[in-house]
């Protein structure tokens, strides 16, 4: 009952006249981020009152002050269970007056969850017993709602299958360690790597049976703890290369055909390719996450043909793309044709890693992706929205702004993960929007913002602007088979202009 609270009062507030509270403040829109609501928290994000501006958000609980942050998101700690709750979000601006304020959120706490602890079904966590069984067993005894325990220690598992209505908790000094043998990832299942359908090993966690033209099969799910979910690492991933190839490896969490999901507060460790994939779903919550990878393909996040997705105050420490949203590839992506939509990642820290990524398997299309108040480290390639001319479909409607980042790219042509028959015609890039970055510690000794579009016809990228964008010294910006690019406020670290190089492109404005 919690996740479908959550998606109620999304629902709710997106309609006219029940976005704010008062006529004289402007409206905020706040909601209970999905399957979020528990008996004794509840954790909500917000738009922002004043991109660009600092402001602070005062929470109110029953008309009692219970927290203020900068942040977009709160969660309200505490609560009583089966209880009603009434939950305000108002903005304050630098000199404490209030200027937004959100409707009066109110929810019912659920009952307390039934915990069940894996040891009262023959799991040890001496880091050697293999757990799956008992494991198994407590997740199929679960009741709806309740709770399934990984206590203190290090228990060995592997691959672990959930179901709806059901919380899987890794508490604070507790391991959920992967398996280091390949027969316990067997028998193969079916879903999406690289942007195909194919079987490959099973993952360490599983949800959700893949279904491209169905809705939901999994729903109200969590995974959550203080604890770490670590996988077998490079050498697994090894050993399933040479048993059944590159694209047979697992991920650490797979879910396929979810619905009402939260992943919250574990630190992910060491996955065989792939950390957090999940695909055909919608309404993911993804927050206070730690996830730490050194292997090859080692992404972090890969939201994939799935919609409604909030990704907020985690960290990325990747051995691959921090967070890579997809869609599926030619041709197979555009028949399937399910988009990723409303990806919002909010509030992020990206220390290493390859990039923040849209693409380059978005054949299925992506669209409003927000990435906002994000601090990343020295990214190999920044921010990129990237694909190949055989890809197809679009991606549109991406905003970036109030972020610390360094090389921000929009590509057409990589030399990478092409194979397949192309789609009928070229994708479309368009409508992006990247305002108030600081790029200023990007190195200079290549092009720190790069647009580039497909030669096609009709298939240039077009409509982006990028306004109050910080540039390091001596900064170079290319714009290649480009229409209606803004440059307005574009500055850089010795107040110099940057070095504009326009080719083949039209209504460049700078």
């Amino acid at each position: 009952m919690r996740a479908f609270l959550g998606l109620v009062f999304t629902v709710l507030l997106a309609l006219p006249g029940l976005a704010a509270s008062s006529s004289t403040l402007a409206p905020l829109r706040a909601f209970v981020a999905p399957q979020t609501l528990r008996s004794d928290e509840v954790t909500l994000i917000w738009e922002k009152a004043l991109p660009g501006t600092a402001v602070t958000y005062q929470i109110t609980r029953d008309s009692v002050t219970v927290g203020r942050t900068t942040a977009t998101h709160f969660t309200a700690k505490g609560l009583t269970p089966a209880t009603d709750v009434a939950l305000v979000v108002a903005a304050l601006d630098a000199s404490g007056r209030e200027v937004a304020r959100s409707a009066r959120l109110v929810l019912k706490t659920p009952a307390k969850e039934t915990v069940l602890n894996v040891e009262s079904f023959g799991a040890k966590g001496d880091g050697q017993t293999s757990n799956t069984k008992a494991i198994q067993a407590a997740i199929d005894a679960c009741p709806v709602g309740g709770v399934v325990l990984i206590p203190r220690g290090v228990f060995v598992s592997g691959a672990l299958f959930l179901k709806s209505d059901m919380t899987l908790e890794v508490a604070a000094g507790a391991t959920l360690q992967g398996s280091a043998v390949l027969a316990d990832y067997e028998p193969f299942i079916r879903n999406r790597f690289e942007g195909w359908e194919l079987d490959t090993y099973a993952s360490l966690l599983n949800a959700g049976r893949l279904d491209h033209q169905g809705p939901a099969n999994v729903r109200n799910l969590s995974i959550r703890g203080a604890g770490r979910i670590a996988g077998g690492g490079w050498p697994l991933g090894k050993a399933m290369i040479a048993a059944r190839g590159i694209r047979s490896r697992a991920r650490l969490i797979l879910l396929m055909n979810c619905e009402n999901v939260e992943i919250q507060g574990v630190t992910l460790e060491e996955p065989p390719a792939w950390t957090l994939h999940y695909l055909y779903c919608e309404n993911v919550t993804c927050h206070d996450l730690t996830i730490t990878t050194a292997v090859r393909n080692g992404d972090g996040i890969d939201p994939d043909s799935s919609r409604h997705s909030y990704i907020f105050n985690c960290t990325f420490d990747t051995g691959d793309d921090c967070i890579a949203i997809k869609s599926g590839k030619n041709p197979e992506g555009n028949r399937i044709n399910r988009p990723t939509e409303r990806v919002w990642v909010f509030n992020c820290v990206f220390k290493r890693g390859h990039g923040i990524s849209i693409g380059s398997e978005m054949s299925g299309g992506v669209r409003d992706v927000l990435v906002q108040d994000c601090v990343a480290g020295n990214l190999m390639h920044g921010l990129q929205i990237k694909a190949t001319p055989e890809r197809g479909n679009v991606v549109e409607g991406v905003v970036v702004r109030d972020c610390d980042l360094q090389k921000i790219s929009i590509l057409t042509a990589l030399p990478y993960n092409n194979d397949g028959e192309a789609a009928p015609e070229a994708p479309y890039f368009r409508n992006f929007r990247f305002e108030n970055l600081d790029l200023t510690k990007a190195p200079a000794n290549t092009a720190v913002v790069l647009v580039n579009g497909f030669a096609q016809p009709g298939h240039r990228t077009k409509g982006v602007t990028f306004d109050r964008v910080r540039l390091p010294a001596g900064a170079v910006v290319q714009v290649k088979l480009a229409e209606d690019v803004r440059f307005t406020g574009v500055t850089t670290a010795d107040g110099k202009p940057p070095t504009y190089q326009v080719t083949e492109s039209e209504r460049v404005v700078y």
